[in-house]
């Protein structure tokens, strides 16, 4: 088996990330086991003012360091559950030290299998508003819609101020789902939740239109890779060929 680097930008993302890898072993290889896997995390906080000033290309050197501490733990590839962090991973630079999945990838393949034609895309404002989603669901000749700019930035406000802190409440929820329920009025058929903490507030259950959770998508995507059913990723950071 192949041994998983989980490069990690929010902690709740991540963690998530890592438990779902790892019961995917429980359920598939059996009770305690799961291929190896090693989680690395630079703060955040060291990211924060280059998000907002659009600097993707020291966000992209802090990621770099953290794939080279993957490759140095013995990791055979990485897979980066933060949706965001895709955008600064695709800016051009030298190859990041192991191949990753793409987890935009992950989540437009699903939704190809499940038939979607119109998805709606739910993340931070930054991956709202980027192209990384209309390019991968696209390839698939699927339409992505984002919320109109209010929705928008209730979206963004929630991610930052609450789900990245753990911080999970039913005002939050009845927001995201108000938000969904006016997506599906406009014709979408599911909704990308694409800020990997999102599915710890909107579960299938209460969500209008059927949900495609991006976090268990690349834990499922990466659990495949680790265990041989699916060829290790061959993409090193760069822009992709969607």
């Amino acid at each position: 088996m192949k041994h998983l680097g989980i490069l990690a930008h929010s902690t709740e993302g991540a963690a998530l990330c890592f438990r779902a890898f790892c019961q995917r072993g429980f359920t598939e290889l059996g009770p305690h086991e799961h291929p190896d896997v090693t989680l690395d995390c630079i703060s955040m906080a060291r990211s924060m003012d280059a998000w907002d000033s659009g600097d993707h290309q020291s966000i992209r050197a802090t990621l770099a360091t953290s794939v080279q501490r993957l490759a140095h733990a013995g990791a055979d590839f990485f897979a980066c559950p933060d949706n965001t962090a895709h955008m600064a991973l695709e800016q051009p630079g030298e190859d990041l030290a192991l191949p990753g999945l793409h987890i935009a990838d992950a989540v437009a393949a699903q939704a190809s299998r499940d038939g979607r034609e119109r998805v709606a895309v739910l993340g931070t404002r930054y991956t709202m508003d980027g192209p990384v989603y209309p390019r991968a669901l696209a390839a698939h000749g699927i339409q992505a819609e984002i919320p109109d700019a209010d929705d928008r930035r209730t979206v963004n406000e929630i991610i930052f101020a609450e789900l990245v802190n753990g911080v999970f409440t039913e005002p939050a929820r009845d927001a995201y789902l108000a938000v969904i329920e006016r997506l599906a009025a406009r014709g979408c058929d599911a909704v990308a939740l694409v800020c990997t903490e999102i599915p710890l507030l909107i579960t299938p259950e209460v969500s209008p239109l059927p949900t495609l959770d991006s976090t268990r998508l690349l834990a499922a995507a990466a659990f495949d890779t680790a265990i041989g059913r699916t060829p290790l990723p061959t993409w090193r950071g760069g822009p992709t060929a969607h």
